[in-house]
């Protein structure tokens, strides 16, 4: 069970539960930190296999979309009710059924014969993902409650979702290369394994909201919602932005959730309750964590391609190309969230990281076909990967900082929600833009030439920079007005949960 400590009450037990849990906590984290990262960068590890995939199953390049849109879709719609499942039924076996249940269903991915055998499973992994994400993030805050030790956690756990991307892009490439594309897949019952062991192990059930009820009208509206909206942006790849099929579905989405938000002020048990977002720094950081995902697809997505098309990389050297990014973005993930935030406050930090992200990213709208990795591609990523880590974890410590332990769950699937919505939106309009620019290119020239052709992919990547450019920017303002003045306050009424 859970209990919430107050003064005079318990005090022996909870001492002796509270330092039981202190001695295992990062170990704790690194069970997390594994989950998360098995989630995080199966968003982006299929994606270099599938070439591989498409020629061994031989489905059309107008199915290839569904391999990676039924992952964001089934995980996307679902992410709030996993969080409130969590929160009702408890984390520990969120979490393990999440695990089990993605091991299982990428299995199932590996071994797949057809086309639809493929989608299943990845739709199964994005079913699983929605309770194993937020689960995972609930128990990060949860589990650290002091101030500098939780700052280092989320430092961590923020790298690991920011960095992902690119760790699914080096390790999907070096499988591919190596192996076979169905280890892309297969790998992650090596993550789950560990993972399942070790949160059977060292968690503790906890059931934070076990006297509330699951809002189903709420459920329905929320998860039909999201996925419209995921769905209209994902058609948008394929269709015009006139297509019923696009601006339909997203107009339904739009109607669905603003019901949704009615009916959670009138609900008695409600999914999301209205406490979660009216927190003005929360609501900033749901707000930067969603720009984030939108702006980074500008990176990963399109650089992806400029370096194996146009400068001639394999995947595993294009994955390798990520890794400097990567390292700034951890570094300052650390300095970040356990230095810069707490002297400083948030007003300062996040605005300053996503004009730096935005620097970067208009610095690499200068590439060429002639273009040097070191000296055109990899000073500009340095600054992108530093700015999202002055962003990514700071917005998600605050995103759950304070938060009641009942609602943990669920503010940490509005987090992950965030971010899955922010890369279907940055996906389909940054895919758009770049073809439009690719093909206002050839205009008037010949199409057949293969340098006229190349410069023409060099126009969609650069557009495609420039808007994530834009992205960040708009995210820099945002921030800037939303995020209140001085260091984030502590709750002094927040007694810390030791679980049970």
């Amino acid at each position: 069970m859970s209990q919430t400590l107050t003064e005079g009450t318990g005090t022996g037990a909870a001492d002796a539960t509270s330092a039981a849990t202190s001695k295992r906590r990062w170990w704790i984290l690194s069970i997390i930190g594994i989950a998360q990262l098995m989630v995080v960068l199966d968003a982006t590890i299929v994606n270099i296999a599938l070439p591989s995939a498409q020629a061994d199953l031989g489905f059309s390049d107008g199915n290839r979309q569904w391999i990676v849109t039924a992952y964001s879709l089934a995980f996307a719609s679902l992410l709030l009710l996993g969080g409130r499942i969590a929160d009702l039924f408890g984390r520990k076996p969120a979490f393990l059924v999440g695990v089990a249940g993605f091991a299982g269903a990428s299995v199932l991915g590996g071994a797949s014969t057809s086309f639809g055998m493929l989608v299943t499973a990845r739709a199964l992994q994005g079913v699983f993902g929605a309770l194993l994400a937020p689960a995972a993030l609930s128990l990060v805050n949860t589990t650290f409650t002091d101030a500098k030790e939780r700052a280092k956690a989320f430092s961590v756990y923020g790298a690991i979702a920011g960095a992902g991307g690119a760790v699914g892009l080096l390790l999907g490439g070096v499988l591919t290369d190596a192996l076979d594309w169905r280890w892309t897949l297969f790998v992650n019952l090596v993550f789950a394994v560990v993972a399942f062991a070790g949160g059977w192990v060292l968690l503790s059930n906890h059931r934070d909201a076990a006297g509330s009820k699951l809002d189903l009208p709420g459920t329905l509206l929320v998860s039909t919602g999201l996925f419209a909206v995921v769905f209209g942006f994902s058609n948008a790849e394929t269709h015009d932005w006139s297509s019923p099929a696009t601006w339909g579905f997203l107009l339904a989405g739009a109607l669905l959730l603003t019901a949704f938000v009615w009916w959670q002020t009138r609900a008695k048990h409600p999914l999301l309750p209205m406490r979660v977002l009216l927190d003005r720094n929360r609501a900033a950081s749901f707000l930067a964590v969603l720009i984030t995902g939108a702006g980074m697809f500008g990176v990963f997505l399109f650089l992806t391609y400029y370096l194996q098309l146009n400068l001639g990389f394999s995947p595993t050297k294009t994955g390798v190309a990520f890794l400097p990014m990567m390292a700034t973005l951890m570094v300052m993930a650390q300095v970040s969230t356990t230095v810069l935030v707490p002297r400083i406050g948030p007003k300062a930090v996040i605005p300053a990281g996503f004009a730096v992200a935005a620097i970067g990213m208009a610095w690499l709208t200068g590439i060429g076909m002639g273009s040097s990795f070191s000296t055109d591609v990899l000073p500009q990523v340095l600054l992108i990967g530093a700015g999202l880590g002055m962003v990514m974890p700071p917005a998600m410590s605050l995103a759950t900082s304070g938060i009641a332990a009942e609602d943990a769950g669920v503010a940490s699937a509005t987090v992950n929600t965030m971010q899955q919505v922010g890369g279907s939106i940055g996906t389909a309009l940054l895919n758009t833009l770049a073809a439009s620019a690719a093909t206002s290119y050839l205009v008037g020239k010949d199409a057949t030439n293969k340098l006229v052709q190349a410069q023409s992919t060099i126009e969609s990547y650069t557009t495609a920079f420039w808007w994530s450019a834009g992205f960040f920017a708009a995210g820099a303002l945002i921030a800037l007005v939303l995020y209140t003045r001085g260091k984030p306050a502590q709750d002094p009424e927040a007694a810390p949960v030791v679980h049970m």
